[in-house]
């Protein structure tokens, strides 16, 4: 099954060589993603063939994401702080991919530098900021826009509001977040999951 990060995953991404000098919203965004330890929302989530679920999304940094799909889903995926992991529960089926080497170490890693590897892209409104970026030595890895609106109330005066995520087959898939809720407690129970697999095929 294909990686719904490509299955997780509001403007088409952009393939960067070398990113350019900071810019005053790139300074934004990177104090944004700092200021974000951790936070709640809903999704939408639109892939390549146009499917959409929804679902809640939990984030903590370090590295830690969930993405818990709507009832009847069979879904999950979870980041612990070392894996990204995707658990289909229909076929007992477990994929793991190194934080590192996925496009969403941009939210979860507070020692991403964003001004090393990224840039404002155009965003045809004043109130949106669009931020493009790419690993240049890992393009295998694909491509990450992400989407902040100007809000005084959020971390760094920018609240997030989704991304898409270009993966190496160049398929899209675009999330949209509602009802986002900053620096709220969350417990570290909320990035366990339950190992569908026979025992010993671990």
């Amino acid at each position: 099954m294909r990686f719904p990060l490509a299955a997780v995953a509001l403007a088409a991404p952009v393939l960067l060589a070398a990113a350019p000098a900071p810019s005053p919203d790139l300074a934004a965004v990177q104090a944004s993603l700092k200021g974000v330890q951790t936070m709640t929302a809903d999704f939408t989530q639109t892939d390549a063939r146009g499917q959409v679920l929804t679902g809640t999304l939990q984030l903590k940094k370090p590295g830690k994401i969930r993405f818990q799909y709507q009832k009847g889903v069979p879904l999950l995926v979870v980041g612990d702080g070392h894996a990204l992991t995707m658990i289909d529960y229909s076929v007992k089926q477990v994929s793991r991919w190194p934080i590192g080497s996925t496009p969403l170490a941009l939210l979860i890693d507070p020692d991403k530098d964003v001004t090393r590897y990224a840039r404002i892209a155009p965003s045809g409104s004043p109130d949106t900021v669009l931020l493009a970026g790419q690993d240049a030595k890992h393009r295998e890895y694909g491509s990450i826009t992400v989407a902040f609106q100007r809000s005084a109330s959020a971390p760094g005066g920018l609240s997030l509001e989704g991304w898409t995520v270009l993966d190496a087959q160049n398929n899209r898939t675009t999330v949209r977040l509602t009802n986002p809720r900053f620096n709220v407690p969350i417990d570290d129970s909320a990035f366990r999951w339950t190992d569908p697999r026979p025992a010993g095929r671990h």
